[in-house]
């Protein structure tokens, strides 16, 4: 298992280049293409529909990015698919279609949404249904999660596939999490048995001793979301790599 080093060298569009204001949802097909076009690297989210497709979507209720209402995960595929995103005029796309347009022309980051709800072992069918839909896929490509569990789930069903851990100050207030589990998780106790070799960590907390000890031990290095030029100058002091919106990030590559 090894990251490509365009992970290292290329920024990483967060939820694609989008920009509603221009036609370009997040993680829609046209948020994809524009980053391909600028040669960016591609993060995108999954979430699971009833049917047990991957959808590439980042909330778990279809409200704030669509007309509808209601948690995307009692849907079918080929309804969300007839859902368009607000502010573009495409449905919701399944991660093989997205696999099929990015071809391996830039890096492609997969984040797993958490469905346990609480960051615990309620895992597979998501992890399954990613695993089926990568399988075979060619290009530069990583996946991670928040929930340790899925990370090692994948660990399981794609050993061949560099996996990481997306890492948080887990500050109370910000979590919907009991306080244990937003201690245990702050700590990134499960780098080594998940197999990981990257963390995407929380942009304003990569100061964070742990951070700098798993970079000393081999990690490399990503973080999370890094909004301005002056963001990404101060973040790139400790990160080997962002993941970016709202503005044109810096390419050394």
């Amino acid at each position: 298992m090894t990251l490509s080093r365009l992970f290292y060298d290329v920024p990483l569009a967060h939820r694609a280049l989008h920009d509603v204001n221009d036609g370009r949802p997040e993680n829609s097909r046209a948020a994809i293409r524009a980053a391909i076009v600028a040669g960016y690297g591609i993060e995108i989210d999954v979430q699971l529909s009833a049917d047990g497709a991957a959808m590439v979507f980042h909330d778990y209720a279809l409200d704030r990015l669509t007309g509808q209402t209601g948690p995307i995960r009692l849907r079918g595929a080929s309804e969300l698919a007839k859902i368009p995103l607000t502010g573009g005029e495409e449905g919701i796309p399944d991660l093989t279609e997205v696999l099929d347009l990015v071809a391996g022309q830039v890096p492609l980051l997969v984040e797993l949404k958490d469905q346990d709800g609480g960051m615990g072992p309620d895992v597979g069918p998501l992890e399954h249904a990613v695993a089926d839909a990568l399988a075979g896929y060619a290009g530069p490509l990583a996946v991670m999660s928040f929930n340790p569990h899925s990370v090692a789930r994948m660990a399981q069903l794609l050993p061949d596939v560099p996996r990481g851990i997306v890492t948080s100050a887990y500050r109370y207030n910000d979590w919907p999490l009991p306080r244990a589990t937003c201690d245990h998780l702050r700590a990134i106790p499960d780098y080594d048995r998940t197999g990981a070799c990257f963390i995407s960590h929380e942009v304003d907390d990569l100061s964070a001793p742990r951070v700098a000890a798993l970079k000393e031990q081999g990690a490399m290095i990503c973080c999370w979301t890094v909004r301005s030029a002056a963001q990404e100058q101060e973040a790139r002091k400790i990160a080997d790599n962002i993941t970016f919106e709202g503005y044109t990030a810096a390419r050394s590559a």
